[in-house]
């Protein structure tokens, strides 16, 4: 069962996304929050799996309630999902620095928004491919790289080749499919790669990965 928190100021919104979730056997909604001090609080009370989180909410935003919650101890088995109205870039390359392992608008198709959820339940997914390419052409060129600290270094080079198409947002299957390995190899590896690198999940890897300069624009076809 995938426990679920859903943070917005709007009664209706929360609603609505309730009534498209309940529906799902394997989801249970344990919690409502109306701005980002009430989303960490109810979220530290109740320990969801994932929080649907509103990227704009009164007393405190999305980014920081969801940054919050990722970098509490004692919340690390829970994911956080962006939730906004804007499909602008700044927002999704700010909700991956905030820690979120997901990004969505608001107008995403019912079955999406659960994919979605039990994708990220399960930490084996984070964002569409085509957002994680527009993100690395937006961000690559104005982004200060810093160079690649002593922890890349460690990776092997199967890693690091796991590692570039863990940033292309492909998972773990596709990423078998394209290096001819089992799933659980693939998943080995990412296991390991986060580890090495000791960051929470795909999404933080994604910014390590094109923030180092380990990938550019261009630098993989869809």
């Amino acid at each position: 069962m995938i426990r679920l928190l859903l943070a917005d100021d709007q009664t209706l919104v929360r609603a609505g996304f309730r009534s498209i979730l309940s529906d799902e056997d394997d989801f249970e909604v344990v919690g409502e929050a109306a701005n980002g001090v009430e989303a960490v609080d109810k979220t530290r009370e109740l320990r969801p799996d994932v929080v649907l989180m509103d990227i704009r909410m009164p007393e405190l935003d999305g980014l920081e309630a969801g940054r919050r919650i990722v970098t509490d101890p004692r919340l690390a088995s829970t994911k956080v999902i962006i939730l906004t109205t804007f499909d602008l870039d700044d927002y999704v390359y700010g909700a991956l620095k905030a820690g979120a392992s997901g990004f969505l608008v608001k107008d995403t198709e019912p079955a999406e928004l659960i994919h979605a959820v039990r994708v990220v339940a399960r930490g084996d997914a984070l964002i569409s491919p085509s957002i994680t390419r527009r993100l690395i052409a937006e961000f690559a060129g104005r982004v200060k790289r810093p160079a690649p600290g002593p922890e890349l270094n460690s990776l092997t080079e199967r890693e690091r080749e796991v590692l570039e198409l863990v940033a292309h947002g492909l998972s773990n299957d596709e990423i078998a499919t394209r290096l001819v390995l089992s799933p659980a190899t693939a998943k080995t590896h990412v296991s390991r790669i986060m580890t090495k690198l000791n960051v929470r999940d795909r999404a933080q890897l994604v910014v390590m990965s094109y923030e180092a300069g380990l990938i550019t624009p261009g630098w993989l076809t869809p």
